[in-house]
């Protein structure tokens, strides 16, 4: 999410729009500026009407779509904003079909719907219109790795195989099974992962995936050598990841700082309520799931790990945290990455309605 830097990027084409449109872009940007998305899109969309030419509006009025739009909601208001920030993406480039902003957004829109095989696509497109962009060709390592490795855990559950125990998979039939439909799959993300590094040698999220699809493909190789190939290979991305955070934190660039609850307070401009899970209300079941988070540049919630919490109420309160959104944290100017602690309070059955959750202040 980088539509803050998309509206001064655009910012020039205003002078060859009417000047009516343009001011009702300004006070678009202002709502927008304010997390005041439906004002935004309503102020967007007149600029749009005015003048239809004025193609940095229309982008605005996409934009603004998609950050009302919540990723993982499952709801018919949720799709069709989904629905008409992907249609006013689509009529920006209808006029400007390379346009990298239109492009990267329904690319993203479509990854957040889970939609692997279009979003796929569409980042290729992307790549095509801006062959040096690291993140596309990343996230197409990304995609190539949600693609295979559910049906790879199923496949090694079903086997009765422990996450620590060792490959390769000895069933012949389930490994061929895995190499027939994934096997084009894994080669095109870890080439796609090593176009991003070329790109960005520095990219350790890249590194990170790398170090899953080599470590996982072990498990499809023929021989244990192989498979401790693989294995070492693997083991050293891992490493490469480490020193790339190191480094960049002594050259002053730290990757990741904590903020403290106030702070994170006064930045959250989007909070999710999680739904009480119907059988802990039926159980009376209530108390706090903790977690450490990772907010990242842009603001989104990008990693969740488990403190505590009843099995119960954990799926819930990821669900929802997974959608907060925050300013950027700025650091000497710059945005990075955030590290702190999420609380999210389950109350009694009898002291809340059906459905009724509060959430706590977030800490460090």
């Amino acid at each position: 999410m980088r539509t803050l830097v998309f509206f001064v990027a655009l910012a020039p084409l205003w002078a060859q729009d009417s000047t009516e449109s343009r001011n009702w872009t300004n006070i678009g940007v202002q709502a927008f500026r304010s997390a005041q998305y439906p004002e935004a899109i309503r102020d967007f969309q007149k600029a749009a009407d005015l003048d239809p030419s004025f193609l940095a509006a229309r982008l605005y009025l996409a934009t603004a779509y998609m950050q009302e739009y919540i990723p993982g909601a499952v709801s018919p208001e949720n799709s069709e904003i989904a629905r008409k920030a992907e249609d006013n993406f689509l009529q920006v480039l209808a006029k400007d079909p390379a346009n990298p902003v239109a492009l990267n957004s329904i690319a993203s829109l479509n990854l957040n719907q889970r939609k692997w095989d279009i979003a796929q696509q569409w980042y290729e497109k992307l790549i095509a219109a801006d062959p040096a962009n690291a993140d596309a060709y990343y996230t197409l390592g990304f995609i190539a790795w949600s693609k295979w490795y559910p049906e790879y855990g199923e496949t090694r559950a079903r086997l009765g195989m422990r996450l620590d125990d060792p490959g390769p998979i000895a069933d012949f039939s389930a490994k061929q099974d895995l190499r027939i439909r994934f096997g084009a799959v894994l080669e095109s993300g870890i080439a796609n992962l090593r176009k991003a590094l070329e790109l960005n040698p520095q990219y350790d999220d890249a590194m990170a995936y790398m170090n899953l699809l080599v470590r996982e493909r072990a498990d499809l190789r023929d021989t244990p050598e192989e498979y401790r190939h693989d294995i070492a290979a693997a083991d050293q991305w891992v490493q490469k990841a480490i020193e790339t955070k190191r480094m960049m934190a002594q050259q002053g660039a730290p990757t990741r700082v904590r903020v403290g609850a106030a702070v994170l307070e006064q930045k959250l401009i989007r909070r999710v309520d999680p739904v009480y899970p119907p059988l802990a209300l039926q159980a009376r079941i209530s108390g706090i799931v903790k977690f450490s988070v990772t907010i990242s540049k842009e603001g989104t919630v990008v990693n969740t790990m488990l403190i505590s919490g009843h099995p119960l109420l954990i799926q819930a309160a990821l669900d929802a945290v997974k959608q907060w959104v925050y300013q950027p944290t700025l650091l000497n100017g710059a945005p990075v990455e955030v590290a702190t602690e999420v609380d999210v309070k389950f109350g009694p059955r009898f002291c809340f309605p059906p459905g009724k959750i509060i959430i706590l202040h977030l800490g460090v």
